[in-house]
């Protein structure tokens, strides 16, 4: 099969031993992001199987229309950037583990960095030497501190754990099964979402971005946060309501946020409100890019190519266009 590999920024899907499992198709990787639809489809005209790095490119209906001989789409996890009805109408399966029972280790290692990054101020102060200027103000410590987790899913199990070493309460806010699941595993929950804004000290989101939680962190939910909080985002941009997490910056509540994830990606724009904010830490979206993390990705993904060559298709998101 013709097999192409999109978004490898670092050309790092072929060092991994997994790659080894296409050695009898013909792979073409491409290091550079692109979302036009004109290039993609000069780019993807010949390809059978088509390998995504996550949610980094859009596969929307004007390109899959144009891809006469594409066939499979073959990535892991959620898929929002991909029209699912247009691949069943145009016979495409769509194959993505959902890896259940795995959490994304890599995510949750982020998340607290960017938790620790920002009560200490760590790029900033690292800044300020560099500068000749030695330190530049007074942290926070964690110990002792309410660690809020929006949503209750792998990920936020993890960073729980976490939470719990460095001698921090856990406070959960979820739907009623995930409280109900946080409340076994020996977590406090919070009695409204009210409650919950106003008690974390370091508050992190963990939902997936849905219908139903799209914008589900409002101006007056961030208003009711502490001036001392951090609201963490290493989920989706899309969890907050727009220009929402700017404003509540700027006005103090919260006093800081440690964000990987952006409405739009790649941001290029020096000028970005979030990027301009001295009370911010931001990444580029690297929550799960690890070397450890891209193999067990991509041996899923390959695996997946490997069983709709043989024939038998594995976890296929719209199953109805097997037969087909």
């Amino acid at each position: 099969m013709n097999i192409t590999i999109l978004d490898d920024y670092f050309d790092t899907v072929r060092t991994l031993p997994c790659f080894r499992k296409l050695d009898s198709h013909a792979v073409t990787v491409c290091t550079d992001h692109l979302q036009d639809t004109d290039a993609l489809a000069a780019r993807l005209a010949d390809t059978e199987a088509l390998v995504l790095i996550r949610e980094r490119t859009n596969i929307r209906t004007p390109l899959l229309e144009r891809l006469p001989k594409l066939r499979l789409i073959s990535q892991r996890s959620v898929f929002p950037h991909i029209d699912i009805d247009t691949c069943t109408r145009l016979g495409i399966v769509v194959a993505s583990s959902q890896h259940p029972g795995t959490p994304s280790y890599a995510a949750a290692e982020l998340t607290w960095g960017l938790v620790l990054a920002a009560v200490r101020q760590i790029p900033q102060q690292m800044a300020s030497l560099k500068a000749g200027t030695w330190q530049i103000g007074v942290g926070t410590s964690l110990r002792g501190k309410t660690l809020g987790l929006y949503g209750y899913g792998r990920i936020a199990r993890a960073v729980a754990d976490y939470a719990e070493a460095f001698g921090m309460k856990v406070l959960v806010w979820a739907r009623e099964p995930s409280l109900e699941q946080a409340r076994q595993d020996g977590w406090l929950t919070a009695a409204s979402k009210a409650d919950f804004f106003a008690r974390s000290d370091v508050l992190s989101l963990h939902m997936r971005l849905v219908d139903a939680t799209r914008h589900i962190v409002s101006a007056a939910d961030l208003a009711l946060m502490q001036p001392t909080a951090v609201l963490v985002n290493t989920s989706r941009a899309g969890l907050i309501a727009p220009g929402a997490l700017v404003a509540a910056l700027k006005a103090g509540r919260p006093g800081f946020a440690a964000v990987d994830v952006f409405e739009d990606e790649p941001v290029r724009d020096l000028a970005h409100p979030l990027l301009a904010l001295p009370n911010v830490v931001a990444t580029p979206h690297i929550g799960y890019v690890t070397s450890d993390e891209y193999q067990l990705q991509f041996d899923d993904i390959f695996e997946q190519i490997l069983a709709y060559a043989a024939g038998t298709p594995i976890n296929v998101v719209n199953p109805t266009v097997i037969p087909r």
